[in-house]
């Protein structure tokens, strides 16, 4: 069996003094393209295990066939000819393990927690369904109907039917026009597609497009020997998709979004926001703008949610996205006549950003109240695994957190105030309003 081709061995304090990932990893890469990254740490007997497939729906290019990679987050469950479905069901309830998946647009996830002692067993497992996955039409049909009867039940949540109406006005060309679970009338058809499916799965489920992120109580040299053994074999043959480029922006969009139900009024008012780049100040800039426009610390959030109340949520949303993707900020509003006054005060929250630098008193607690949040969200191996899947997916690599960090720590309110000048523009919203049955 072949060796691997590169090893990184990186400490937490490694890069530079910004650095904050608090404890040592070791990324290697097999010769059929495999990454894998490991993280010993105290967890007294308890690992966790994430294997990072960097596709998501982005990823689905070709016209009438979205909802893929979310369906393969079911189909991954339904066994392969070793171990069917009913006998990973049962060796996982054995070991008192927790396995679970999910999708995002850009990225699945697939992890598991369990004792230290079952590594050996886990890897085996999911080395086997990762490349032997094995299902039959019918066991296709019936997890393609189960897909759609989600995406049913997903349009009783009026966040849900506001996110759908909003990127397929946000967006012309780029695939982050549909939702993670894809178009309706595409999730609708997917019982026919069988040999689609199969085609996806040997396209995007290649070692060269996965990341496995192992994290706990466990020695890291006898796990690479496992990965080895067990993963050195799988063919490589990953084929990226032409996602298609977004065209700027140029004018401002707006939509409004009928829901059948009843509900408080939603208002999302988003700006166009750039791809993530662990360097990029802009990137960086999102991580405070988020907290300074729309936290629970901001004066809109007072404004609007504790003093005058006709707010009952406010969600800023500034989260990170591989492509070019959409910030913004979205409130359940009290009483629909309030629907104006409210978006009139988050356009006026988001002027003062880029009229005015905001103080470094203020910047700095941000950075800190964001370094140490992430600190102490790092208790447990799930939940150091979990931390790095979203990094490993945008970038590739877990060094993205401290170089992230880093960039960070650099921020001054000149970079804070420029970020916002430059990306939260009008000519580069979209603006998304729900109004439920009165």
């Amino acid at each position: 069996m072949q060796v691997k081709l590169a090893v990184a061995v990186l400490a937490g304090c490694a890069v530079a003094s910004a650095a904050v990932f608090p404890y040592r990893f070791e990324t290697h890469t097999l010769a059929n393209g495999l990454k894998v990254i490991l993280v010993p740490m105290p967890a007294e007997g308890l690992v966790a295990y994430y294997s990072v497939v960097r596709t998501g729906s982005r990823d689905e290019v070709e016209p009438g066939h979205t909802g893929f990679a979310h369906f393969f987050e079911h189909m991954m469950f339904r066994g392969t000819e070793r171990f069917p479905a009913g006998e990973y069901d049962r060796l996982i309830t054995a070991m008192g393990a927790n396995a679970n998946a999910y999708t995002t647009d850009d990225y699945t996830c697939y992890h598991l927690s369990f004792a230290a002692e079952d590594l050996p067993r886990v890897m085996e497992l999911e080395a086997d369904r990762f490349q032997n996955l094995a299902y039959s039409e019918q066991d296709f049909q019936t997890e393609a109907g189960a897909v759609y009867g989600e995406y049913r039940k997903g349009r009783t949540n009026p966040f849900e039917v506001l996110e759908e109406a909003l990127r397929a006005t946000a967006f012309d060309s780029h695939t982050y026009k549909h939702t993670t679970m894809g178009f309706e009338a595409d999730i609708a058809a997917m019982p026919t597609m069988l040999e689609y499916s199969r085609r996806f799965f040997a396209r995007y489920y290649r070692p060269d497009n996965v990341v496995i992120v192992i994290a706990g109580d466990f020695d890291p040299a006898a796990a690479l020997a496992l990965v080895e053994r067990h993963y050195g074999a799988w063919k490589p043959g990953y084929q990226a998709p032409r996602v298609p480029m977004e065209p700027e922006q140029t004018a401002p969009r707006r939509v409004e979004v009928p829901y059948e139900g009843r509900t408080l009024p939603l208002l999302a008012i988003m700006w166009k926001s750039p791809a993530f780049d662990p360097a990029d100040p802009q990137v960086a800039a999102g991580l405070v703008l988020g907290e300074l426009v729309a936290g629970e610390t901001s004066p809109l959030y007072r404004q609007l949610v504790l003093e005058r109340r006709t707010v009952q949520r406010l969600l800023p949303q500034f989260q990170p996205t591989r492509d070019p993707g959409l910030w913004g900020v979205t409130a359940m509003v009290t009483d629909e006549g309030e629907l104006a006054n409210v978006e009139a005060s988050v356009a006026a929250a988001v002027s003062t950003m880029a009229a005015e630098p905001v103080s470094a008193k203020r910047l700095e607690a941000v950075k800190k109240r964001l370094r140490y949040s992430f600190l102490m969200s790092l208790k447990t191996p799930e939940a150091v695994a979990g931390a790095l899947a979203p990094m490993v997916a945008l970038s590739g690599g877990a060094e993205a957190v401290d170089a992230l960090f880093t960039t960070l720590e650099s921020l001054t309110p000149g970079d804070v105030q420029a970020a916002a000048g430059a990306l939260l523009r009008p000519e580069r919203s979209t603006v998304a309003v729900l109004k439920g049955r009165s």
